[in-house]
């Protein structure tokens, strides 16, 4: 599977994003797709992620939406009231339905987006 993710930018606090991730090679119509970003000098943290419905990470719960398109085999993340903290480069993610790991945890996604660079100005 390869995971292609655009719709980064540079935004003021305040405004809205959308990222879109388009996956080729493989429908990923039954799979967990997620969206998980790195801000730098820490470690890379779960956004997102959603199979038949979406489970947010407490800070974007209200302000980020997550959804997908099966027939365009892309996953999307709406990012609106964005924050300063918001600043990241945020990459999309595949998972098996099995796994030792849980949802949240980036180890259990084996195949990665690029990275898309997300900055909120003050």
């Amino acid at each position: 599977v390869q995971l292609q993710a655009s719709g980064g930018g540079l935004v003021q606090a305040g405004g809205s994003l959308r990222l879109s991730c388009a996956a080729s090679g493989r429908t990923i119509s039954s799979s967990f797709m997620a969206w998980f970003r790195q801000a730098p000098g820490k470690e890379r943290e779960f956004v997102a992620v959603i199979n038949w419905s979406g489970v947010y990470e407490d800070s974007v719960k209200g302000r980020f939406t997550i959804s997908r398109d099966n027939a365009k085999n892309t996953v999307y993340l709406q990012m609106n009231s964005l924050k300063p903290e918001d600043t990241a480069v945020y990459y999309c993610a595949v998972a098996p339905s099995n796994s030792l790991w849980s949802l949240q945890d980036p180890r259990r996604y084996n195949y990665w987006g690029q990275g898309t660079q997300v900055t909120v100005s003050s």
